[in-house]
């Protein structure tokens, strides 16, 4: 008889959800974990006779999914929640967020506010993100304190803040930030130009050059409300879309985010082009943007992926909240009771993120030689009881809140609602100096 194999970690499920193939649900499985990939996935009885696990987790009334994506994201705003509520876009960014990032934004806030994000991210499932902000060194060093998978954005835009004052030394800073991380296991960089309205041709043109130099994504607020539309044409003569298209930014490592704008002929362009596209419905919602076509744009071909944005526009990270959202505004907006259902949803919230951010490869669902980052939810509540389909549960009727244990790369972060690695009486005294610093500013 084969003596069973050691393994770092064996994880029991009521439900295994893979998420590839598509909508499967595994009852009483069980996945192997060696050092920060999974090695099996199989039912219990049989994981039991195979491996002998240096740590067992035992989740009877629990579903396993993949850690969820979350592929838009400003987390030092996580400092700025509620600050601008319940006023329109521009007011909101130009007369409150703005000014309000002038006198705070700094290699402190960005850390402390990325630490918060961290935290909340943790206890609601999520296990990766697609970071857009200033400071990316700060944003990396911080996210690789707390072994957290992310993508950091290499920010442009044609004005001077406190990270860099001129295009030249945001490009020159963008190139060394890439080259510090270029062999990181865990956090990555994207090109982050803010939008359309504020960068120019010429920085497009560099962007596009470096990222088909160094194949790096480009992660660009697109077409996200329809005064962006009219200014584009009143000042360029073209839609956004048609602008960037025109440069060669419209292509498989083009993270479009909001698309509230969109045209049939922009969306099967998307889809031949391979473009991605981030769905942040409640911040659509909350600032008046618009309503990103959603199913229209899956049913396209077109890879959908979901984002929060910051909390200063959401104002939470809670990736559970708006899948529910999405599937809900999703089959009102096509006018179609089966329009964006349950699986679909929590395919874009991982899968279709991961692949939306070039690592689709690495995390997104639960498959063998994929990194262990999974996320258990605890069904057995009231709120979450009975169950007949658990995937449609989990978008329908389960929260952030029964997220019971988190993994990132076979590390375990959360722990029957226990997050390790933080002094959270620490961090929330840090926070509330920060709004009191930010309220009399």
């Amino acid at each position: 008889m084969t003596a069973p194999q050691t393994v770092d970690l064996l994880i029991e499920a009521r439900w295994v959800i893979p998420v590839e193939p598509h909508g499967t649900v595994l009852d009483a499985h069980a996945v192997a974990v060696d050092d920060d990939r999974i090695v099996a996935i199989l039912p219990i009885a049989e994981a039991r006779r195979r491996f002998e696990p240096r740590e067992r987790a035992e989740l009877t009334e629990h579903a396993l999914i993949p850690g969820l994506v979350n592929a838009h994201v400003h987390n030092p705003m996580a400092l700025m929640r509620g600050l601008a509520d319940d006023v329109p876009f521009a007011v909101w960014l130009q007369e409150r967020i703005w000014p309000a990032e002038a006198r705070v934004m700094g290699p402190e806030f960005v850390r402390d506010g990325i630490e918060l994000a961290i935290a909340e991210m943790i206890r609601g499932g999520t296990t990766c993100c697609n970071e857009n902000y200033f400071f990316p060194d700060v944003q990396a060093a911080t996210y690789r304190r707390h072994g957290f998978r992310a993508r950091v954005g290499l920010p442009v835009i044609e004005f001077p803040t406190a990270w860099a004052r001129s295009r030249d030394e945001y490009f020159d800073k963008a190139l060394a930030v890439h080259d510090d991380l270029r062999d990181d296991a865990l956090i990555g960089t994207a090109f982050a130009p803010h939008a359309p309205y504020t960068v120019s041709d010429e920085s497009f043109e560099r962007i596009h050059l470096l990222s088909d130099q160094l194949d790096l994504p480009v992660h660009l607020h697109l077409h996200e409300t329809a005064g962006e539309i009219s200014d584009s044409l009143r000042d360029h003569g073209m839609r956004p879309f048609a602008r960037i298209k025109q440069i060669g930014l419209v292509n498989e490592r083009l993270i479009a985010v909001h698309m509230t704008q969109l045209t049939d002929a922009e969306i099967a362009e998307c889809a031949t082009r391979g473009v991605s596209i981030v769905h942040n419905v409640e911040s659509n919602m909350k600032l008046l943007s618009g309503f990103c076509p959603a199913e229209k744009i899956r049913r396209a071909g077109v890879n959908l992926a979901l984002g929060t944005d910051g909390c200063a526009s959401n104002n939470d990270l809670d990736l559970f909240g708006e899948m529910r959202s999405v599937a809900l505004v999703g089959k009102l907006i096509a006018n179609d009771a089966a329009a964006l259902d349950a699986a679909s949803v929590l395919r874009a919230a991982t899968y279709g993120s991961a692949r939306a951010m070039g690592w689709s490869e690495r995390i997104g669902t639960i498959e063998v030689g994929k990194q262990a980052d999974l996320a258990a939810v605890r069904l057995d509540a009231i709120e979450t009881q009975p169950v007949y389909n658990v995937i449609s549960q989990l978008v329908y009727a389960a929260g952030r809140h029964q997220v019971s244990d988190v993994w990132i790369a076979g590390v375990r972060k959360l722990r029957d609602r226990v997050l390790g690695g933080f002094d959270l009486v620490e961090l929330l005294e840090r926070t509330r100096r920060w709004r009191d610093r930010i309220a009399t500013a």
